[in-house]
């Protein structure tokens, strides 16, 4: 036995869903999860189902290939299948803060998330002691406006070399260049407070704490060559008061960038997430 993931985005049509599910029944596979949504406005479809078939009957190679001739044709589907037992290649960027690492690292190591990591990238050294920590080996690849194009070429290298699926930057304080985005559109995630654009700069807490904000948030998001623009996966907030120090303002903040990420990370490696245009469709 084997189960599968489908995802699936095309026009929308009558009979999309009658003929998907009557694909699978047709190829003695049990449907365990579907849910669909469409998009009135531009006449988009979108569905995700999951699948258990026996292998003797119905082969994986056999299921994907007669999917891609029938239902995909028929209707022109975007469409990607994923094994569920799958557990994708994740690279992590970093930089000098920690809360983010430390709870994807623990989260990782508790099989909450079911993912390899191969390796963990910085631009300073500083947390190769966490990634020793957790055995998983640390390259450090320093990026300046004199090495930058090095840098990405190294990058890029270890990437492949890796059979990476996708990147996380959590709280990477570099720009992505665009050959990396090229490589991985749709797979870099990213994590940052969502006080954007109305208080940017290095202190953005100390700048809203000065303004008496009162809700304060994390943003996850794909990364785009628009910066901080991306489309988004996820989404946190906490309320505050007059009461919060900055301290405790920054505490609540790297508190909800660690939920936010990691529900955006869960959802991206079960396939539940679907771009289109700047936006995405995030199946629960």
């Amino acid at each position: 036995m084997y189960a599968i993931t489908l995802v699936i985005q095309c026009p929308d049509k009558k009979g999309i869903i009658a003929d998907v599910t009557s694909f699978v029944y047709q190829h003695k596979g049990n449907i365990q999860y579907i849910d669909q949504y469409v998009d009135r406005e531009k006449g988009a479809f979108f569905m995700r189902l999951e699948a258990e078939l026996d292998e003797q009957l119905c082969s994986y190679q056999a299921f994907t290939t007669a999917f891609e001739e029938g239902p995909a044709t028929v209707f022109n589907m975007d469409w990607s299948y994923q094994p569920i037992a799958y557990k994708p290649k994740m690279a992590v960027f970093v930089s000098k803060y920690d809360h983010c690492l430390y709870d994807l690292l623990g989260r990782f190591k508790s099989g909450e998330l079911g993912v390899e990591i191969p390796f963990i990238l910085s631009n300073h050294p500083d947390l190769a002691p966490i990634a020793k920590a957790f055995e998983i080996p640390f390259y450090h690849v320093a990026v300046s406006k004199e090495t930058k194009a090095e840098a990405t070429q190294e990058q890029l290298r270890l990437l492949k070399e890796h059979n990476i699926d996708f990147i996380v930057l959590a709280r990477y304080m570099q720009i992505v260049p665009p050959a990396l985005i090229d490589a991985y559109t749709s797979n870099i995630i990213n994590i940052h407070h969502s006080f954007l654009p109305a208080f940017p700069g290095a202190k953005p807490y100390h700048s809203a704490f000065e303004r008496g904000v009162k809700i304060i948030g994390a943003t996850s998001h794909y990364v785009t060559e628009e910066l901080d623009a991306g489309p988004i996966i996820e989404q946190g907030v906490a309320q505050v008061s007059h009461n919060h120090s900055v301290a405790q303002l920054i505490a609540k903040g790297r508190d909800l960038e660690k939920m936010v990420l990691a529900n955006a990370v869960k959802n991206h490696v079960d396939k539940k997430v679907m771009v289109y245009g700047n936006k995405t469709v995030v199946f629960t």
